[in-house]
């Protein structure tokens, strides 16, 4: 065979479909071991993208919900610069959650958090997303918390314009993408663009986090109220990775009935 191999060309044509034919088996052999090379490498760095994405993704979100009061900070730093006695802002404990659901009813704007009373959550807890408010805690089990959206047509949320100082309350409409301010008297100072932030009234959302941005201002001859609308700055239906205020509720709004806030007992003089 090995004189036939040097001497006649016609056994390499041979050799080749020998090696064909083993081909299959040489994978099967290589098999164990190729898979166990790719199995470690993929494990140990998808676990390290993936504790490094997870740290990456809290301090971003954490800048940002930092970022968030400077425009309302500076205007009111502007305001009290010369009251050397004024009082020091706490910047707000926050934690980073995550959406595990959305609620498919289409006249109620809420989502599942994961995160629940085991995880000391309370009613009325603010939840934001890098741009902005995005709702409060409603209900929670052990485990999962609901959320209902600034949108939602049953949730208001106390606001003023960054730019004058003015409050309204900006209400959902049962719309994805549009909030209305209430009684906002036609000759009120209010223009589109204008961003709105929490006013910290009603002892519920902190001062100074963006809810909307004005979108539409309306004026009309024959009515005393001017219609605002308003586009949120949360990222409604596109954020995953929110964050919750650890900020407790005061204590005359630390009962809740029907997800919304009423004074407790001992305010109530029960």
């Amino acid at each position: 065979m090995i004189a036939a191999d040097s001497l006649w060309s016609g056994t390499r044509q041979g050799r080749a479909y020998v090696a064909l034919l083993l081909t299959p088996v040489q994978w099967l052999v290589d098999l164990p071991a190729d898979v166990a090379d790719e199995v470690s490498d993929v494990v140990v760095d998808r676990g390290l993208l993936m504790r490094e994405n997870a740290r990456l993704k809290a301090e971003a979100l954490q800048l940002e919900q930092k970022g968030q009061q400077l425009d309302s900070l500076m205007r009111e730093n502007n305001q009290l610069r010369a009251l050397l006695n004024g009082r020091k802002r706490i910047p707000d404990e926050i934690e980073l959650v995550e959406l595990i659901g959305v609620n498919p009813d289409p006249f109620q704007h809420q989502v599942v958090i994961n995160r629940g009373s085991e995880d000391k959550i309370f009613l009325g807890q603010p939840v934001l997303d890098a741009g902005g408010v995005m709702g409060q805690v409603v209900e929670m089990s052990h485990y999962t918390s609901r959320v209902m959206l600034v949108t939602d047509a049953r949730h208001a949320i106390p606001v003023e314009i960054n730019r004058t100082g003015f409050r309204a309350i900006a209400l959902g409409k049962g719309e994805p993408d549009e909030l209305e301010l209430q009684y906002v008297a036609d000759t009120v100072d209010i223009q589109v663009g204008d961003l709105l932030v929490t006013s910290g009234l009603g002892k519920r959302f902190p001062r100074g986090y963006p809810v909307a941005v004005v979108t539409e201002v309306i004026h009309d001859p024959g009515q005393a109220f001017s219609k605002v609308r308003a586009k949120p700055s949360a990222r409604l239906d596109k954020s995953r990775h929110l964050l919750l205020v650890n900020r407790p509720p005061e204590p005359e709004y630390m009962d809740m009935e029907g997800g919304e806030p009423v004074l407790s007992a001992e305010k109530r003089g029960e």
